[in-house]
């Protein structure tokens, strides 16, 4: 995990800045922040405080020593947010006159600004020009956004997000992690089998886990191709997201993307059935029982496993789920041989199952590793560390 700090300058977006100080700091990053005085007039200094559990940076004079130099000597990566119009000006004419601005002038690692202004200030010849130079000395942007603005105005210029400024810091972080280079494909979430237009068949699967791990794995480095069940989740910025609804869907989609894929991660909660026949309309109720006769769905990691012991993708690390009732971990022994898997990440439907931790093993040949209840961005950074060693070692 990162050293990340956040530079609040003073525009009314700044009360979203604490959201994402939050979530750098669930995600597992160690956070610190420095405020201009205008910021502060936004939102407080023992807000920040509190949430980070560091002091902030507030003032450039009457404190020992350099402190925006410490501050950018121990940050991997600077995130401005929200930059507003004067605060890019600054930026691009070299000022500093404020501690985000020294801050910004003293950093080692790279600096991302997440800029938020009324539509015309945005769009003003002065603010692209600045962006422009800032582009090219090397500083990175997200957003912003097109939508409503503080004014009651709509146009560009809203701050993107929190978990998307988030996720562009991350992938700015991920050069170097333990996948870079690897071509990672990740399924997700839950299958629906339709019965009629109306019903469908389906299991409590949220895709939290999956989503996790495409997090991870994009912060690891990987180029990461996500195939999602319905869920209600937001992809990580920077995915490619493939929406699919059946295990029939999920299947095709799956073996579309082996040829393309260096480790293949099996999240998804697949369903095992599916109808014989789909209505066409509705079935209507009755007074009697409606008969429903299912089929086997395809089982997907099996095939892929299959498939590998034959001889094709024999590069592919194949990661496998086990979620039980009871035994979890027998049962993942079993399936880890019986799949042809790498590696089967053994959990028990009652920690899992629309929760945001959950107590998992990962089992593979050499033995099994437990993870304690943890948080699941935790679990998925513990994976792709596994996942990792496995490719460096091999699978025996």
């Amino acid at each position: 995990m990162a050293n990340i700090c956040v530079g609040i300058t003073g525009g009314i977006a700044a009360f979203k800045a604490v959201t994402l100080v939050r979530e750098l700091g669930r995600r597992g990053h160690s956070v610190r922040v420095a405020m201009t005085r205008s910021a502060q007039k936004f939102v407080g200094e023992a807000t920040l405080a509190g949430v980070t559990g560091t002091p902030v940076l507030t003032e450039l004079f009457g404190v020992p020593g350099e402190p925006h130099v410490a501050l950018g000597d121990w940050s991997d990566l600077m995130v401005i947010a929200p930059a507003t119009m004067n605060a890019i000006a600054k930026l691009a004419g070299g000022l500093t006159d404020d501690p985000v601005l020294t801050t910004a002038s003293c950093m080692r690692g790279p600096i991302l600004v997440a800029p938020a202004m009324h539509h015309r200030m945005w769009d003003s010849p002065a603010t692209q020009r600045n962006i422009r130079i800032l582009r090219e000395d090397g500083i990175s942007f997200v957003g912003p956004e097109s939508g409503p603005l503080a004014s009651g105005a709509s146009g560009m210029g809203r701050l993107s997000e929190p978990e998307t400024i988030a996720d562009a810091a991350e992938a700015m972080l991920a050069s170097s992690g333990e996948l870079s280079g690897l071509r990672v494909t990740i399924t997700a979430g839950p299958t629906l089998e339709d019965l009629d237009p109306v019903r469908f068949l389906g299991n409590r699967s949220s895709g939290k886990m999956g989503y996790a791990i495409a997090r991870a794995a994009l912060r690891s480095g990987a180029s990461v191709r996500l195939i999602s069940g319905p869920v209600s989740l937001r992809a990580p910025q920077g995915v490619e997201l493939i929406n699919v609804r059946s295990a029939l869907e999920l299947h095709a989609a799956v073996f579309d993307a082996l040829e393309n894929s260096d480790v293949l991660v099996m999240a998804a909660a697949v369903a095992d059935y599916r109808p014989k026949t789909k209505a066409e309309a509705k079935v209507k109720k009755s007074d009697g029982a409606w008969s429903i006769e299912l089929v086997r769905n395809p089982d997907i990691l099996a095939e892929v496993g299959a498939t590998r012991a034959a001889g094709s993708h024999p590069g592919l690390t194949l990661v496998g789920f086990a979620l039980e009732t009871s035994d979890a971990v027998e049962r993942a022994r079993g399936k880890l041989e019986r799949k042809k898997a790498d590696l089967i990440v053994a959990n028990l439907a009652a920690d899992s199952f629309g929760k945001d931790s959950n107590r998992v093993t990962f089992v593979t040949r050499s033995g099994a590793n437990a993870i304690e209840q943890a948080s699941k961005d935790a679990i998925a950074a513990a994976l792709v560390r596994e996942i990792a060693s496995l490719r460096t070692t091999g699978r025996e």
